[in-house]
């Protein structure tokens, strides 16, 4: 069973979590085979002031 385990910054919405986890699941079954039924997608949101960018939180940087 294929799992692709994702780290993404805390704010999306629900819909572009749910297209981001239809996109990953349509390109493991596409490049690996997999039947749909047997792949798990996990996202892990993390809070924006534990996201590194350049050194900097991605909270002290004002990203969203």
């Amino acid at each position: 069973m294929p799992i692709a385990r994702i780290s993404i910054m805390e704010g999306s919405d629900d819909e572009r979590k749910a297209a981001l986890i239809a996109a990953v699941t349509e390109a493991i079954h596409a490049s690996f085979g997999a039947p749909y039924e047997v792949i798990r997608v996990l996202l892990d949101e993390v809070p924006r002031s534990q996201w590194g960018i350049g050194g900097k939180t991605a909270l002290a940087l004002g990203k969203t």
